[in-house]
This record gives structure tokens, sequence and C-alpha cells, in this order.
């Protein structure tokens, strides 16, 4: 899996993981759950992933969906 988003903003990840399921790219959200222990601060980000085969296609829907500046460079 590759990482497709790194974000502390909440609203651009459940924005980001509609429009991969709209467009029918499966996902995973990673460090949810350390994000939750650590508190409402937002210091750690969630990672989200994509099948290292889709990772072009979820490109092209960030790009459609106006976040292609969220895009994360490794």
């Amino acid at each position: 899996m590759t990482p497709i988003l790194k974000t502390v903003n909440l609203a651009t990840l459940n924005y980001a993981q509609a429009i991969l399921k709209e467009a029918d790219i499966p996902f995973f959200t990673m460090d949810e759950n350390v994000s939750i222990i650590e508190g409402s601060i937002g210091i750690i980000p969630r990672r989200l992933m994509v099948l290292d085969d889709d990772f072009e296609d979820a490109v092209d829907v960030f790009k459609c969906a106006g976040l292609l500046n969220q895009i994360h460079q490794p």
C-alpha cells in the first residue's frame, strides 16, 4: 500500500475518503487510533493508503476533486 494523503485535517481526510469511495478505489486509513489516543491536539497525521496498483487512479481522482496539492510526496 502507498500513502496518498497525510493530514491532521479531518475535513480533508473525510472528503478524500468520500471521493475514493465514490470512485470505487479501496483505501485504508492508518494512524486513526494513535490520533484518538493523543487527544484533540492534532499533532499526529492520519495516512490514507491505497493499493500500489490503484495509486495513479487515485491521483487522477484527487486532481479532479481539487486535492492535487494534498497528495503525499514520499
